[in-house]
């Protein structure tokens, strides 16, 4: 016989065969306007079929926004799937690492876990394609599946402001091999997803001195530096897991893609929504705002805002969202 090829000459074919792509809501920029579409299927659904319509979501995308090049009708879309439903359509299989969201409750409110079966989260620069879209991939469920559905949509807010004044997202990874670093699961492909609908107390807002609401953040106000002393229960010592800038590496991260939401005359806030590599990272932050963790200190940003919904979502690589057509 012949000389057989050594495993190291194979080795490249054999990583290019198992490289898996994450979606593209998952590394991709915010863009100006976002939709999330959060929608629980009723108990005799065709999950399979449910699946199927997901799966087909960037067809959709091509439906509606056909120029890919075009910045400004172009949509960066992805889908995600909540553990009951992702285990069932997989034959039992699931995502790697358990995700199942924890109700939370601390002294200064609760972080309800309200569950959901498929969540879309796109983004475009043009705010009728992100209507059309989610006409189109609502209409294509099979008839009676959708027990309820929720489109929230988010825009930007003064270059990039929360609806209380401050900076979002200041500690996002800026460039995307960073952020998927971050969001991407290396052994799947995968990442793991927070979404959290909060409604702002504007009054609180309005009529608290900046100098006070800095310090529950923890950073200034008009151009979010990181205060060099602030307090254990502010919103990022919280995450970050210490009071003084810089002193030790983040223990967990995730990459946040949130927006505001909502009307001057109804209800506004930010839609949070965070990928992760690891359910870890989510469970860390959040339990942190509540007081789940060993200091029992919970976050001063719940001072002024309300979270009134919340879960966590599997969003499979492209290679493994294929499987489920």
């Amino acid at each position: 016989g012949g000389d057989k090829a050594p495993l190291s000459f194979l080795l490249p074919e054999l990583l290019a065969a198992t490289e898996s792509t994450p979606q593209q809501s998952v590394c991709a920029q915010n863009k100006t306007h976002s939709v999330y579409i959060w929608i629980h299927l009723k108990p005799g659904a065709d999950l399979r079929a449910c699946a199927r319509v997901a799966a087909t979501l960037q067809q959709k995308v091509h439906v509606v926004s056909p120029d890919e090049n075009d910045d400004d009708d172009s949509i960066s879309a992805g889908v995600g799937f909540g553990p009951n439903f992702y285990k069932q359509v997989t034959n039992g299989k699931g995502a790697p690492l358990n995700y199942a969201c924890p109700y939370r409750k601390g002294y200064n409110g609760e972080m309800p876990s309200t569950g959901g079966d498929i969540f879309i989260h796109a983004k475009c620069n043009n705010y009728s394609k992100l209507f059309e879209l989610t006409q189109l991939f609502v209409r294509s469920f099979p008839a009676n599946c959708i027990e309820k559905v929720e489109d929230v949509y988010g825009w930007t807010y003064q270059e990039g402001r929360d609806l209380s004044g401050f900076i979002d997202g200041t500690e996002n990874p800026a460039d995307e091999d960073d952020r998927k670093k971050v969001a991407v699961n290396d052994a799947c492909g995968g990442s793991y997803c927070v979404t959290q609908r909060w409604i702002h107390d504007h009054n609180v807002i309005q009529t608290t001195r900046d100098h006070t609401l800095e310090s529950w953040v923890g950073r200034t106000k008009p151009d979010s530096i990181e205060q060099a002393r602030k307090s254990a229960s502010s919103h990022v010592a919280r995450m970050v897991g210490s009071t003084t800038p810089g002193q030790q590496p983040k223990p967990f991260e995730m990459v946040r893609h949130s927006q505001p939401y909502g009307t001057v005359c109804g209800e506004s806030g930010l839609f949070f929504i965070g990928y992760a590599a690891s359910p870890q990272n989510l469970d860390y932050m959040l339990d942190r705002m509540v007081g789940a963790d060993k200091d029992t200190l919970c976050d001063d940003i719940m001072r002024l805002t309300k979270c009134v919904s919340g879960t966590y979502w599997y969003f499979p690589s492209q290679e493994e969202l294929k499987k489920l057509c």
